[in-house]
C-alpha cells in the first residue's frame, strides 16, 4: 500500500455546518473541507431552500484542497417526506441529515423514495455506551453515516469522548461511517482526531465569531484535523 493510500485511509472528513453567505464559501477555497451544511430547521442559521440553492451554486464554483467542490448536506429536524421532496426539488442536496426523532423506517423511506444519501444524527447523553450502540445499529443498511452530537445540540459543549470507541465498533459492525460533532473547535480538533480517528467531524459554532462564520477559524480547524 502506498503512503498516499495510507494517508487517504487515515483522513478524517471535515463538514462545516450552518453556511449562510457566499463570502464564507469563497474564503474556504483551497481548504481541506469535504462537506458544507445548510440548516433548514428553525435556528439562527436557518436558510430557505431558495437561499440554499444560491449557496450551492456558489459552492460548486469553489475548489477545496482535494480539487473539487464540497458536497452539500441539508440538516432537517422531524421533517415530513413531502417537505423533504419540496426542498430537494429546489436545491438538489447530496445528503439529507436527519437531526430529530426520525425512525429507521422513515430514514429508509427517505433514501428509497427520494434517492438521496441519508445521514442520521444521534444525541449522546448519560446512557451507557451499549445502549447507544444499539440505537446506532438500528440504522444499519438504512443510512450511510451516523453523526454523534451532544444531547440538546448546538450547546457548544462536548460529550464524553471515552464512549466513542464503543460507537465506532458498532458502526464498523454495521457498515456505517461515524462522524463526531458537539463542542468542537480549532483548539480540541487535533486531540479528538489523533485519539479516535473518526470518519468525519462536524462543526458550526466552533468556527464562528460573534455568530458569523470566521474564515481564520475554519482554516485552523481544517488544518488541525488534517495534520492530527
Amino acid at each position: 500500500m502506498t503512503d498516499e493510500r495510507k494517508a487517504a485511509e487515515r483522513s478524517t472528513a471535515v463538514k462545516i455546518c450552518g453556511i449562510k453567505e457566499e463570502a464564507t464559501l469563497q474564503g474556504m477555497a483551497g481548504l481541506q473541507v469535504d462537506y458544507i451544511g445548510f440548516v433548514f430547521a428553525k435556528s439562527r442559521r436557518q436558510v430557505t431552500p431558495e437561499r440554499a440553492a444560491q449557496l450551492q451554486e456558489e459552492a460548486r464554483r469553489v475548489s477545496m484542497a482535494r480539487g473539487k467542490p464540497p458536497l452539500t448536506v441539508g440538516v432537517f429536524v422531524n421533517p415530513t417526506l413531502e417537505q423533504l421532496a419540496q426542498t430537494l426539488a429546489v436545491v438538489p442536496l447530496d445528503v439529507v441529515q436527519l437531526h430529530g426523532e426520525e425512525t429507521p423506517e422513515f430514514a429508509r423511506e427517505v433514501r428509497e423514495r427520494l434517492s438521496v444519501d441519508v445521514w442520521r444524527a444521534l444525541s449522546v447523553g448519560d446512557e451507557d455506551s451499549a445502549e447507544g450502540a444499539a440505537r446506532l445499529q438500528a440504522y444499519a443498511g438504512v443510512v450511510s453515516t451516523v453523526l454523534l452530537d451532544t444531547a440538546g445540540g448546538g450547546t457548544g459543549k462536548t460529550f464524553r469522548w471515552d464512549v466513542i470507541p464503543a460507537y465506532q465498533q458498532a458502526a464498523a459492525d454495521s457498515g456505517l461511517r461515524l462522524f463526531v460533532a458537539g463542542g468542537l473547535s480549532p483548539d480540541n480538533a487535533d486531540e479528538l482526531v489523533a485519539t479516535y480517528r473518526p470518519a468525519g467531524v462536524d462543526i458550526s459554532s466552533g468556527v464562528e465569531t460573534d455568530g458569523a462564520k470566521d474564515i481564520g477559524k475554519i482554516a485552523a480547524f481544517a488544518e488541525r484535523v488534517n495534520y492530527a
